[in-house]
């Protein structure tokens, strides 16, 4: 019996995925797998027996990547899964900072109570009067499937849409409406861009990346959306920004202290939103449960954030072999494979790690390879 261990609420119809042959438990020094959405894991301690990490979600930063690697525990993410419920808030913050709506919400509440609410609303309305998108540029940093997803609406609703990744390949261009201007240097983007949206990963490369350099390059009164991380930002140039009318409307939701604790009146701070809808969170839940099971049944990774993706299907009726190791041995754990009658061997590489699987003949096998770092038989 396999025992899965929970963080947060996790969508029931996610976890009504996991077969009989799997449990929920409350201890997790018992899990093989744990899933995730949000708790916080840099202060655990993780057992011997755990071998999978699903987030539902698609970043990681509470999880610790690194260590997880270290002890051969796979990490997985669920990228995708939550992408159309970003996309919808961030079309929803880019209206709502065009046309005014918080502010115009705001007011409108103060009425309450007061006579002739339809002629004080009709004659007061001229102060939040705002500007359509139709016609309007909007760059997007980083096209992944949430940036995606924003370039066809935008287009949709009659925008003009440049795009940059830098790390963008063929067949992820190739997926992009033929209409969105790809630029390979951000300093091309910036001040064409009525409207800016960022979707990138929060690393040691992009922290603080939004900072006085990139903003003096932007349009006089662009709105910035930040529906990805807080840390992209540099809250001491962005607030400057903000005050000197570079940057009309920040929209985020993605708050830290200096945001919400200004006075500046062009920040629109939403809770974090993005990834909060029912089908979103059923849509995560789903995926990071059935990649956690697929790996500890058949040894199969898919969406891993931390070890190469590898499949060689369902397991077979003979004995599957699992091995995490340093990449510099790998060499030495097929060398000692090709000895061995093998029915079927994959091996893969990312970064300092390797990952192998391979369906033995005879399930008796002793490595003793320097540099692996966990090997089991499934």
């Amino acid at each position: 019996m396999y025992k899965i261990g929970t963080f947060n609420k996790i969508s029931p119809v996610g976890l009504n995925n996991l077969t009989d042959d799997y449990v929920i438990v409350e201890d997790q020094n018992e899990a093989h797998g744990i899933i995730l959405r949000s708790y916080d894991m840099h202060e655990m301690e993780f057992s011997n027996e755990l071998l999978a990490i699903g987030r539902a979600g698609a970043g990681t930063n509470n999880v610790p990547v690194d260590r997880c690697s270290e002890l051969g525990i796979v990490v997985f993410n669920a990228p995708g899964a939550n992408a159309n419920a970003v996309k919808e808030l961030c079309i929803c913050g880019m209206i709502m900072a065009a046309r005014n709506v918080p502010d115009g919400i705001a007011w409108a509440k103060t009425l309450k109570g007061s006579e002739g609410v339809g002629k004080q609303i009709e004659k007061g309305k001229g102060q939040f009067a705002g500007t359509e998108i139709m016609g309007k540029t909007l760059g997007i940093i980083g096209l992944g499937a949430i940036g995606r997803l924003v370039a066809d609406s935008a287009l949709a609703l009659g925008m003009n849409v440049i795009g940059y990744d830098a790390f963008l390949t063929e067949a992820v261009k190739a997926q992009l409406p033929a209409e969105v201007k790809v630029v390979d240097d951000l300093a091309q983007l910036y001040p064409e861009c009525d409207y800016i949206s960022i979707h990138v990963p929060a690393n040691d490369a992009t922290k603080g990346m939004m900072n006085a350099e990139a903003f003096a390059q932007m349009k006089d009164g662009v709105i910035f959306l930040n529906f990805a991380r807080d840390k992209l930002m540099n809250d001491d140039d962005l607030l400057a920004a903000l005050a000197s009318g570079k940057i009309a409307k920040y929209v985020t939701d993605f708050a830290d202290d200096a945001v919400l604790n200004s006075d500046e009146p062009g920040i629109i701070v939403l809770p974090h939103l993005g990834a909060s809808s029912a089908e979103a969170e059923d849509n995560c839940a789903t995926m990071a449960v059935t990649q956690v099971m697929d790996y500890i049944e058949n040894g199969n990774i898919r969406n891993s954030v931390n070890m190469p993706a590898l499949s060689l299907g369902p397991k077979k009726d003979c004995p599957r072999l699992s091995v995490i190791c340093k990449a510099s041995a790998e060499s030495d754990v097929m060398f000692k494979l090709n000895q061995l009658e093998l029915a079927d061997v994959v091996s893969a590489t990312r970064g300092e790690y390797s990952y192998i699987l391979a369906d033995l003949e005879d399930k008796t096998i002793d490595l003793q390879v320097a540099g692996v770092i966990r090997e089991r038989i499934i």
